[in-house]
């Protein structure tokens, strides 16, 4: 049987790879450390399905901690899929060390671990975000002009580039997948797809950054997946970077007017400045892609509206706090703090050392770690963040990438 280590697999696209590979035959070990980015409870919800198989495990460990990697992962596989992140361009912005630390020691940390435990296979979560402000669109991996204005763009460049040096000096392959704004249904709750659609359903006004006119090259989590399918076969080259988007663009605006259509609400728009860090469009050639992987996105992007639309509708809002999921109601319960907490089922709670395999050495290497062993609810001073427009410490509440 063939085995995955996936990273961020309680996340939209981790989850959403992890149940394609179990459903074909592998056996998934997958890693998280339950980042309260966003909620937890929406992420283990992800797991549900996985958490009844035997062929998958779940190991809660932060990947910036190398001494708990080590003590949960151990034994033989056939590839690892790095997407553990600290996602989106806006919240690098406000806490740039905690991106620089996850995105780049933690990836750094996860190729040691492919090193130690003789993983051939490495494929690799980029972005389409460090292309920047590159005026050459469709933008292509050859083109070298990459011009990342946030340092969540920069991370993932230096991602790329800590895979090429792994894989000339230890001959692992490194397929870095330079992903074009996925959606689809599990998409992060902070994403533009998913926000504006509960914030339409639940009569909410849209916070619209700019005039409308900036474009992304949406890509559902479909054809996400097969993309990433494609490149754990890949091996006709040892280091590649691929685009992995739709080839077509779609603005802001049109967005609207497709969710007001699919969604029979009309949106109330307030309008707010163009933010920082936010690039005027996004836009893939595939080329390479399709030459390498066979990679041919499938789903036009009306129809990833509807099933995202529809899949939200089974867990949306109701009028008096409760939230439908899987089609029941249910309503949250309350922790000593206030905070809710869902009353979905989870998968069972495993502590990172739950998962160690008998027979194999539980000796962590000399090696400490890139950033050290941060606990996992962050680095120090990586505190939850308000999301209020115009706070100087906040996020704006909507994020394209």
């Amino acid at each position: 049987m063939k085995r995955a280590l996936i990273t961020g697999v309680a996340g939209f696209i981790g989850s959403s790879l992890a149940e394609t590979l179990v459903a074909q035959g592998w056996q998934v070990v997958g890693v998280d450390n339950f980042d309260p980015y966003y909620s937890t409870d929406r992420k283990r919800r992800n797991l549900c399905s996985l958490g009844r198989s035997p062929f998958f495990r779940l190991v809660e460990a932060d990947v910036r901690d190398f001494a708990g990697l080590c003590a949960g992962v151990s034994g033989e596989f056939d590839a690892v899929v790095h997407l553990a992140a600290k996602a989106g361009v806006r919240p690098s912005l406000v806490d740039p060390l905690a991106c620089q630390q996850t995105n780049v020691c933690g990836t750094q940390n996860m190729l040691e671990m492919a090193k130690r435990l003789r993983v051939g296979q490495f494929v690799f979560a980029s972005s389409s975000s460090v292309y920047g402000e590159n005026p050459n669109v469709p933008w292509r991996e050859d083109d070298l002009g990459l011009k990342p204005i946030s340092p969540y763009a920069s991370s993932k460049v230096s991602g790329e580039l800590l895979g090429q040096v792994y894989s000339r000096l230890y001959g692992i392959r490194f397929i870095a997948l330079r992903f074009f704004t996925v959606y689809g249904p599990r998409q992060r709750p902070d994403l533009a797809v998913h926000k504006f659609s509960r914030l339409m359903l639940g009569g909410k006004p849209l916070p619209l950054y700019g005039d409308g006119t900036t474009q992304r090259d949406y890509t559902y989590i479909d054809d996400i997946v097969e993309g990433i399918r494609a490149a754990m076969a890949y091996d006709r080259s040892m280091y590649e970077v691929i685009n992995l988007g739709n080839n077509h663009t779609v603005s802001l605006a049109e967005l609207i007017l497709h969710l007001e259509e699919l969604l029979g609400v009309k949106a109330e728009i307030r309008r707010y400045p163009e933010q920082a860090g936010d690039v005027p469009r996004t836009w893939a050639n595939i080329s390479k892609a399709k030459a390498l992987l066979g990679y041919q996105p499938r789903t036009e992007f009306r129809e990833g509206l509807r099933r995202f639309a529809e899949a939200l509708r089974d867990e949306a809002p109701i009028a008096d706090g409760r939230h439908r999921v899987g089609g029941a109601e249910h309503s949250p319960t309350r922790t000593a703090n206030g905070r809710a907490e869902s009353g979905a089922v989870r998968p069972p709670e495993r502590g990172p050392n739950s998962f160690r395999f008998p027979g194999r050495s539980q000796t962590p290497p000399a090696w400490s770690g890139c950033c050290g062993a941060w606990p996992s609810s962050g680095a120090p001073g990586n505190e939850n963040l308000s999301l209020t427009p115009g706070s100087s410490r906040s996020l704006p509440c909507t994020s394209l990438d």
